[in-house]
């Protein structure tokens, strides 16, 4: 609980990371795929690769400059990430969320907080500001997988 603010920014993304990989974790596909809510969508396995295309969006396109993988895919189909995890096992969504944490980590070691970086469209925020972004992004989505859990197996807990 001490630390300085880089530490304690990426100290609370990491614990929702986590948190979101024990929320997907130790499911089989079916159970990870089920649709508990209105929304076909919104699965525990949709949920996965739309974190996914945040992290690689915000610290990968947004943070470090690089081309939006997702753009031209998204277009075509808005909710195309979600409509991933109906197709990969659960296992592989998990890896793969944890494949691209990682790299969001190493690109966000790269930049100082108060770095200044743009937007596809032009508006300027900072590093900072994906960083709390994202802590949001990871804690709303983490809510979601902990009651898709609980209504999935009755899991609980942080």
């Amino acid at each position: 609980m001490i630390a300085d603010e880089r530490e304690q920014l990426t100290g609370f993304l990491d614990y929702l990371r986590a948190t979101v990989v024990w929320k997907a974790s130790e499911l089989t596909d079916e159970q990870a795929r089920r649709s508990l809510v209105p929304s076909e969508l919104t699965t525990i396995a949709g949920l996965l690769p739309h974190l996914m295309l945040n992290e690689e969006y915000w610290f990968g396109t947004v943070v470090d400059g690089r081309p939006d993988a997702w753009d031209d895919i998204l277009k075509e189909d808005p909710d195309a990430e979600f409509r991933l995890g109906a197709q990969q096992p659960i296992s592989t969504l998990i890896a793969d969320y944890r494949a691209q944490c990682e790299k969001s980590r190493e690109f966000l070691a790269a930049h100082k907080l108060d770095e200044v970086v743009s937007l596809p469209s032009g508006r300027e925020l900072t590093v900072r500001w994906v960083v709390i972004h994202m802590i949001e992004e990871t804690a709303r989505h983490a809510g979601q997988l902990d009651l898709l859990r609980e209504m999935t197996d009755g899991l609980t807990g942080e």
